[in-house]
């Protein structure tokens, strides 16, 4: 069992519960995959991942072909002595032990690294499905929000259009009245066009992806469970990206090996046939050539070398730049959960504030510009929670994804191997 295996079945054992079921607010899973498996990132890199199979039996195969060579002759001795000749070769060149092995490595690391990109497309796709699909929610929620502060303006309007009739108000208060409500039916109009434009940004990017017509309903966002720790090394351990930069410099280990390898050149056996002077003299031969090998192969196998160490280079610079990236993405769900709680309890009191501020113009006690303030106050704080609820549980559930529990299949991924 694998290093990154084991870690797995560690973590699974430490938090058995992590999986949750899906959020109502997301797209059902199995049209959210099958959106995903329709993205052309993702369709690219299945067609690669074809390639490189192609690829791998070519090199299980060998580039290595027979070769015949004919040639028929005419030989004249004098005007009346004329012969018919001919001479043939049939020759291939022969993979010295080991070499054909390492070119099956060679296939097979370039396979799995194609196939762990299709996994790493899908990922990528999953990442923006997230973000846009909150992007597209919290448009609606913010657009939702202006609408029914801009009700509530406007059934205020209404009562203090009635009581100037009455004579109970002056009608410079209707007046701020109205400016007030030209305000707030701006905000709506601009809400509910980027509302709009979100929805038809996510219905071209995903067209096979069917959107709720109402709001889903947004619930109050939740402290990851388990800690930043869990998630942050659930997501290192199923890092697409980590394996494939360990099969690609896996792979170029293999390049290198099969450059040494061919400082000793493949010989090239045949066998050669003659037929001279009408078939009076035939003679049978093997002939075995072999390039004498030089400078320029051992220059070769040096620089696969060299490149062999580049690449795990690289790939130790991904292992710590998806261990920083894994941390910071586990930590920004624990701060915009925080962000959220402190956001709410500011709108609860904004809202209290422009109640009980209401209430006191109502009664003659307060202004109306003051319960005006006030209740602008309170439509930029009950803004401002809105969005802060949408981060939050889109750092959630950016979380979640990176982690790959959710739209992923994580079988047998535990070891850096695609799905077969």
């Amino acid at each position: 069992m694998s290093r990154h295996r084991i870690l797995l079945l560690a973590l699974a054992l430490a938090l058995p519960a992590a999986r949750a079921t899906e959020p109502d607010f997301l797209p059902p899973e199995d049209l959210a995959l099958r959106a995903l498996l329709a993205q052309p990132e993702v369709r690219a890199a299945d067609a690669a991942a074809q390639a490189a199979a192609a690829d791998a039996r070519a090199l299980a195969a060998g580039s290595n072909e027979w070769e015949a060579v004919l040639i028929p002759q005419r030989r004249s001795v004098d005007p009346n002595l004329r012969y018919r000749e001919f001479e043939g070769q049939l020759s291939r060149r022969i993979r010295l032990p080991g070499k054909a092995a390492l070119d099956r490595e060679i296939g097979a690391t370039a396979l799995t690294a194609a196939r762990l990109g299709i996994d790493d497309a899908t990922h990528q796709a999953a990442r923006r499905l997230g973000q846009d699909w909150m992007g597209w929610l919290r448009a609606r929620a913010l657009a939702q929000a202006a609408q029914g502060q801009l009700e509530l303006l406007q059934q205020a309007r209404a009562a203090l259009a009635r009581r100037v009739q009455l004579g109970d108000a002056a009608r410079r208060e209707l007046e701020q009245m109205d400016a007030e409500l030209a305000q707030a039916q701006a905000e709506a109009v601009r809400a509910a066009g980027e509302a709009e434009a979100a929805r038809k940004a996510l219905a071209a990017t995903y067209p096979g992806l069917p959107l709720p017509e109402a709001l889903p309903a947004l619930p109050d966002p939740a402290p990851l469970p388990g800690g930043p720790g869990y998630w942050r090394d659930l997501i290192i351990a199923r890092s697409h990206e980590i394996g494939i930069a360990r099969q690609q410099a896996l792979h170029q280990q293999a390049l290198a090996a099969r450059a040494r390898a061919d400082r000793l050149p493949d010989p090239s056996l045949g066998l050669r046939v003659l037929d001279d002077r009408g078939g009076a003299e035939r003679a049978v031969g093997l002939v075995v050539s072999m390039p004498l090998g030089g400078r320029y192969r051992r220059d070769v196998a040096a620089r696969e070398a060299a490149r062999a160490d580049m690449a795990e280079a690289e790939a130790d610079g991904v292992r710590r730049m998806i261990a920083r990236e894994a941390q910071a993405t586990a930590d920004l769900a624990e701060t915009r959960h925080a962000e959220w709680r402190a956001m709410q309890g500011a709108a609860a009191a904004q809202d209290a504030a422009a109640a009980r501020t209401r209430r006191a113009w109502e009664l003659g006690e307060a202004p109306l510009a003051e319960w005006l303030l006030a209740q602008r106050s309170a439509r930029q704080a009950r803004a401002a929670e809105v969005r802060s609820r949408l981060d939050a549980l889109e750092a959630a559930l950016r979380v979640r994804i990176d982690s790959h529990e959710l739209w992923h299949d994580n079988a047998d991924e535990a070891d850096g191997h695609p799905r077969e």
